[in-house]
């Protein structure tokens, strides 16, 4: 739900700073997934004067203009400096004021601005037309300010669409929350403000009568409990007021028309979803338009909005014409047939309350989820469905020039009744461990909108229709807790005994994975999870998927000014500082989290992982032995063990592409893949650009898991196989293929042409020779195992099994038989 802040203040009393509220909703139970200052996206969009403006020396209809900022541009000494911007546009002279995007703006429509050259003069910026701005259709000239228009102030500031947006991620189970009106209420049992919330009333009703005009039938009440009819006529329909237009677009929606906006407008201000039905496409008999709400035909049609034909099914609800052609999908989409259009000038205003089971499975049966569909899929509120409807014909009213016929068509057959709650305050208290006056609790609870009156024992509540998760005592002491502050319950040990503590299963197998790479001979290490800004850069690593920094707002170094992204570049400096320092056999792991920040959330993702560095030898020579390189087979082969440890099954490696491992030196670089192909992560030596960035003067080898993937798909137990009893007959196959044919390729095709009788396969031997396999040619020798469960085989099998599997692979791997 975005809720826009000016908007808000509008209903009640908010503190001066955006931020001040979010930790309140946060505090309270809402989740911040992001703030927006709306306006941002015209940053270095200024206001401006025309100082001259002369015919462009080398064209017939641009001309040359200087045009004063005011301190928006400065020349070296401090003092303002007019721009030189070359322009198209005719409708505008010297001494007018207009809106000037600089360099570095960036317009609607993903328009950057720059410096340019047109027809040879040099250009600094754009004069723009209200289209280029964002704030209509006009594009026949540039907008002209009033004569009175400061020059160098900031547009958006000076034209008032400066605003912030909050958006809050909203819970199943409060649907009150998905309108502006519902905001307005929790910000005022929030922070125990009064609400001013003023809806628009209908100035004048005309004679004809809506009931003379429209009739409503329910076919089912179980699919629709109340629906409302109001018409409007003679509507005009055109721009929306620029009010309604940038309210609708705050909440995220984009302006079409004033009949379009109103219906947004309400349904983001009370949280009940319209539609408009052009009412003259609407069939006619006994001189009424007769609407029926009824539940669809299996293999019935309809044509929506989008120009998309539905094909329907009966758990689907549709509003017809007539109870025969559908004329809209309920809360859902419209149907084309009865669209709103330019030559519309009559409306019947719907607002409905629909079965909220049916409108969800309708919405994702027919990937049609909108704002309207996540409304009803909540339940909205069917007591207010008539007063929401007024609002909607005072709003036809003031914003179209509508005509509101008088009274509504208002079918309510199953009406809905408040909960009424009995509260008990020494209960309140005993549930929530704390004491709270009961004074707290009824001003807090009327603030949320409930009637309550003083009981013997504490309270009688009674629940407001929009609040359908407040059925019970227990819901009420939650919302009481909730606004006294869950943080100012006094912590105490729970009353029990003989509980025994444990690790659960996740902390077991972080446990395991430390326990497996120190068993292989790695070291735990920790690094700093502060990193420096130049990081990413150094390692050849894109952002791509890695998020935006999370800035540090008081680091203590420059050096450590963000939350590290990646956790290698730790790891190599420890590498750097321990060679410095003497020891040159490394082997270092840290399993810890990165940080993923995004532009429009409050929290960053913080996934784990588990890396590894290897540089080195195992161990110093010996006398008598000596230990050769750390490469990339043993750190694949520490991936390997590791894997094998937390008994995940069938790991491929594919060769890692060298645009997107920019770290990883190419041709000694892999993906790890789990079963199914997903990415779980890589395995590979660093390149030595890297190690120079980092000053590491070996060889470093490294690898990187994530440890979320690794938690998922560890298995505690492994299919037991019985221990073979019969023997094995080995057969050695070397085949000629490709250099570009991996050896894991080959043996998949091996393992798929072999059937039951091969046991195993096994890569020995890769040889290259120019001369004797060919150039851009390579032999892989495998050891293959043939033996069956019930028998031996004799030798004539295993020729038969043998040959049939040597004509499969060599088709598959266009290779041949090395001989």
């Amino acid at each position: 739900m975005r809720v826009s802040y000016e908007w808000l203040k509008d209903m009640v009393d908010v503190p001066e700073d955006p931020k001040d509220l979010v930790k309140e909703y946060i505090h309270t139970g809402t989740e911040v997934e992001a703030v927006e200052k709306v306006g941002a996206d015209l940053e270095h969009v200024v206001t401006g004067k025309v100082l001259t403006k002369v015919p462009h020396p080398d064209s017939d209809h641009m001309w040359l203009t200087t045009v004063d900022v005011g301190m928006k541009n400065v020349d070296k000494d401090g003092k303002p400096e007019p721009l030189q911007i070359v322009c198209g546009a005719q409708n505008f002279n010297a001494g007018d004021h207009i809106v000037v995007a600089m360099i570095g703006a960036h317009l609607p429509g993903d328009v950057k601005i720059k410096k340019s050259k047109l027809r040879g003069v040099e250009s600094y910026g754009m004069n723009c037309s209200e289209r280029e701005l964002g704030l209509g259709s006009d594009h026949s000239g540039i907008m002209i300010l009033p004569e009175d228009a400061p020059v160098g102030v900031d547009f958006t500031d000076y034209y008032g669409i400066s605003d912030t947006v909050v958006d809050c991620e909203i819970t199943p189970n409060r649907p009150d929350c998905l309108s502006m009106e519902g905001m307005a209420v929790e910000t005022s049992a929030i922070l125990d403000e009064d609400t001013h919330i003023t809806e628009p009333q209908i100035k004048s009703e005309i004679a004809t009568r809506a009931e003379d005009l429209v009739d409503v039938t329910i076919a089912d009440s179980a699919l629709c409990q109340r629906y409302v009819a109001r018409v409007v006529k003679n509507v005009k329909i055109g721009p929306s007021p620029e009010w309604l237009a940038r309210r609708v677009e705050a909440a995220g929606s984009r302006t079409i028309n004033n009949v379009v906006d109103v219906t947004n407008y309400v349904m983001y201000l009370t949280g009940q979803p319209l539609h408009a039905f052009d009412l003259n496409k609407l069939g006619v008999r006994d001189g009424k338009r007769h609407i029926v709400i009824r539940a669809a035909k299996d293999g019935e049609k309809v044509t929506t909005l989008d120009h998309t034909d539905r094909d329907l099914t009966s758990d689907m609800i549709v509003i017809t014409d007539d109870g025969k052609t559908p004329v809209a999908l309920a809360g859902v989409m419209g149907g084309l047939n009865s669209e709103i259009d330019e030559n519309t000038t009559d409306v019947l205003l719907e607002s409905a309350c629909f079965d909220k089971g049916h409108i969800s499975r309708t919405s994702r049966n027919l990937d049609l989820m909108s704002e309207a569909s996540i409304r009803f899929e909540r339940q909205v509120d069917a007591a207010a469905c008539s007063r929401i409807a007024d609002i909607a014909a005072a709003l036809f009213e003031e914003c179209c020039g509508a005509e509101v016929c008088t009274g509504k068509v208002d079918n309510y057959p199953a009406p809905v009744e408040p909960a009424h709650i009995h509260l008990r305050t020494q209960r309140v208290c005993a549930l929530s461990g704390a004491d709270i006056e009961p004074d707290f609790m009824a001003q807090r609870l009327r603030r949320l909108g409930c009637a309550v009156t003083p009981a013997e024992d504490g309270f009688d509540v009674v629940a407001p229709t929009n609040r359908p998760d407040l059925t019970r005592e227990v819901d009420l002491i939650e919302e009481i807790l909730r606004l006294w502050g869950e943080d100012e319950v006094e912590a105490t040990l729970p009353a029990a005994r003989n509980h025994a503590g444990g690790l659960t299963v996740d902390q077991q197998r972080i446990r395991k994975i430390g326990a497996t790479l120190r068993a292989l001979g790695l070291s735990e290490t920790q690094t700093y999870n502060f990193a420096d800004a130049r990081d990413l850069e150094r390692l050849h690593m894109s952002e791509k998927g890695r998020g935006i920094p999370v800035q540090i707002i008081n680091p203590l170094v420059a050096d450590q000014s963000q939350m590290r992204r990646s956790m290698l570049p730790g790891l190599l400096r420890s590498v750097e500082y321990n060679i410095s320092h003497g020891e040159k056999n490394i082997a270092l792991y840290e399993i810890g989290r990165v940080f993923f920040g995004h532009e429009h959330k409050s929290q960053p993702d913080e996934p784990r992982f588990v890396c590894g560095v290897m540089s080195g030898a195992w161990d110093d020579d010996q006398w008598n032995r000596k230990y050769p390189k750390l490469n990339f087979f043993d750190a694949k082969g520490v991936v390997q063990e590791l894997l094998k440890a937390l008994r995940i099954t069938k790991v491929r490696y594919k060769v890692a592409d060298q645009e997107e491992y920019g770290w990883l030196q190419p041709g000694c670089a892999a993906e790890i893949y789990a079963h199914g192909g997903e990415l779980i992560g890589w395995v590979g030596n660093i390149h030595p650009e890297v190690l120079q960035n980092f000053e590491v003067e070996q060889d470093v080898v490294a690898f990187e898991l994530s440890v979320e993937a690794l938690l998922r798909l560890a298995k505690r137990e492994l299919p037991y196989q019985e221990v073979p009893t019969l023997p094995g007959v080995s057969v050695d196959l070397a085949i000629v293929v490709d250099e570009d044919v991996t050896a894991e390729t080959v043996e998949q095709r091996i393992q798929s042409a072999g059937g039951k009788l091969l046991a195993d396969v096994r890569l020995f031997d890769v040889f290259r020779d120019k001369q004797r396999v060919g150039e851009g040619k390579k032999s892989l020798a495998f050891s293959l195992t043939y033996r069956a469960a019930d028998h031996t085989l004799t030798s004539d099998e295993v020729e038969k099994a043998h040959d049939r599997l040597v004509k499969k692979v060599m088709r598959a791997v266009n290779g041949e038989v090395r001989s």
